[in-house]
Parts: structure tokens; C-alpha cells; sequence
């Protein structure tokens, strides 16, 4: 049995920026690529947006690049990629995708560049990554504090539009305002459950709960210091913070948001998309059902995205 595959987060756009990969073949150190998505059965598949802030390049001229690689990338392999829609068929040989967008500074504090984003197909966004910002607080900065104004402005805009809020890297405090404030349900696209590995990037059982209350997903990552403590990750870790983030949150709010392309250090038994269905039996042998595993692995993160398309 091959399960269909939704992922809610890799990083290919900017390696297609920075180093000119391309989707068809597989370069030195780019793990996201074609033979990869099929091979694995990957039905759904989100590109972020990433801005290298150290790079001369301004973070919106950076994440206009990416998303022109995006729109070429689609016209280019046509036959193959599709904008997801609310009707698409998993099993109709296509791979939906869907545009994302990883740190708010891309929009310089511009509501109108956040309104052209959405017009150029953005429909996720974190509001910082690694580094506070003009609109919240981000996970690793311990002085972070939750959303600043312009993050709440920013926020109710996104909420209006049809973006969806994504919490990963954002600061605890900001995860507490994105709950309270935000009228629509919101996602963690690539966050573990802090109660295996106490990082900052990990949920709390709360915000894990919360989520899934108000109808929202949270996308396990395969980044292996998330992952464990210290040492080596392997598939049966990231199982482990399936099982625990299902245990808090029920069975519909986990999924997979595996990273690719965006981490230096990978499961020793997990490399790229092919490993994917090795993961879903994983699954299964853990003692999840067939009906549990495809939820996991695909049904939960198209059922929250089809809001937002």
C-alpha cells in the first residue's frame, strides 16, 4: 500500500534561488525533486519562502525571486503540478501544491505587500523565523514578547484575506495571542512536541491542545536535534512525537511537515521523500490503523489548507 503524502514544509524555493536547482533532477545537497515526490507517493506538497537576511539582497526582492521560481516551476512541469484546489484527487497522478511564506519580514511591515503576496498565491505564513521582528516575538529569542501592533494589524489582515497563520518559530507568547486573536483556525507547519525535546521550537502540551481545539494542524518536523535531545534521530523518533502530539491532540490534527531542504542534520533512516511511506509503515506498526495513518499523512493538513484555497 502507498499512502498519499501531504508535507507541510520545505525549503526548496531557495536553493532554486540561491543555487538554481531544478524540481527535475537532484543536485549535491538538494533532497526536494521529482523522482523524490513520486517515489514517495507525495500528494500535497507546500514551498516556502524563505529570506536570508545575512544575503545583500533585501528580504522582498529575495522572496519575489522565489516566488517567480514557484510560478515558473509550475508552468514548467504543468503536467505534473497543480495549485491545490478543494476538488483535487490525491490519486489523479498530479502533486497539488501550495505557496508559503517563512518569516514576515519578506513584507517590510507593508500591509499592501501581505495583500500582493496573497495575490501572487501565498496562503501560509509565519510571522517571524529565527529573529523578532517588527510584527512578534520570535521562539528563540528568550526576551521575545507576542504580536506588536502591526503583528495583531497583520494578523486580522491575514485573517481577512484567506492567508493562514502558521505559529512555527513563533514565541510562546505569540502562539498565546495567535489563539486568542485569531478568527480563523491556525497551524504549526513544522513544530515537535516539547515534552520529548525541550527546545524553544517545540509546542508545549497546551499549544498542542489549543491548536486542535480551534481546528487547526500541527506538522511534525524531521529536523533531528527537534527530534532528540542530543544525538542521532531515526524514524521511531519522529514517531514518538506523533504518538505524543495525537495523544494530547487527537487524531486529526497531526501531520507531517518534514523540512526538507531547510536542515543540516536528518534521521539517520529518513533522507528525502522516498522514506516517506517507510514512515507510514512505522505507523502502522506503532498500532495506528490504515484509516489513522492516511489522516496523518494526508487527509489532515488538505482538510485545513482547502479553507485557504
Amino acid at each position: 500500500m502507498l499512502f498519499p503524502i501531504a508535507d507541510a514544509h520545505c525549503d526548496f524555493l531557495f536553493g532554486a534561488m540561491r543555487h538554481g536547482w531544478d524540481l527535475a533532477t537532484q543536485r549535491r545537497e538538494q533532497v526536494t525533486c521529482l523522482p523524490y515526490l513520486q517515489g514517495g507517493n507525495v500528494a500535497l506538497q507546500c514551498f516556502a519562502v524563505w529570506a536570508d537576511q545575512e544575503l545583500r539582497s533585501p528580504p522582498m526582492l529575495q522572496a519575489m525571486s522565489m516566488i517567480d521560481s514557484y510560478h515558473r516551476m509550475l508552468e514548467k512541469f504543468s503536467d505534473v503540478l497543480a495549485p491545490l484546489t478543494r476538488d483535487f484527487d490525491p490519486n489523479g497522478g498530479k502533486i497539488a501544491t501550495v505557496l508559503t511564506a517563512e518569516g514576515g519580514e519578506i513584507c517590510s511591515g507593508s500591509l499592501a505587500v501581505l495583500r500582493d503576496l496573497y495575490r501572487l498565491g501565498v496562503r501560509m505564513m509565519t510571522l517571524t523565523w529565527n529573529e523578532s521582528n517588527e510584527l512578534a516575538g520570535a521562539a528563540t529569542d528568550r526576551r521575545a514578547k507576542g504580536l506588536t501592533a502591526l503583528g495583531r494589524e497583520f494578523l486580522a489582515e491575514m485573517n481577512r484575506l484567506g492567508i493562514a497563520l502558521d505559529v512555527s518559530h513563533l514565541s510562546a507568547a505569540g502562539i498565546d495571542d495567535a489563539l486568542t486573536l485569531s478568527r480563523r483556525p491556525i497551524l504549526a507547519s513544522h513544530s515537535n512536541a516539547h515534552a520529548l525535546c525541550p527546545v524553544p521550537r517545540c509546542l508545549r502540551d497546551e499549544h498542542i491542545r489549543a491548536i486542535a481545539q480551534q481546528g487547526g494542524v500541527i506538522g511534525v518536523n524531521f529536523y533531528a536535534p527537534q527530534l532528540v535531545p542530543q544525538g542521532q534521530a531515526c524514524i521511531d523518533d519522529i514517531v514518538r512525537h506523533i504518538l505524543h502530539i495525537v495523544s494530547i491532540g487527537g487524531i486529526d490534527c497531526c501531520c507531517f511537515g518534514s523540512d526538507f531542504d531547510g536542515m543540516p542534520q536528518y534521521p539517520r533512516d529518513l533522507k528525502n521523500a522516498l522514506d516517506f511511506q517507510r514512515l507510514c509503515r512505522a505507523l502502522l506498526t506503532a498500532g495506528f490503523s490504515e484509516a489513522q495513518v492516511r489522516k496523518i499523512a494526508y487527509e489532515n493538513l488538505q482538510r485545513f489548507l482547502a479553507q485557504f484555497v
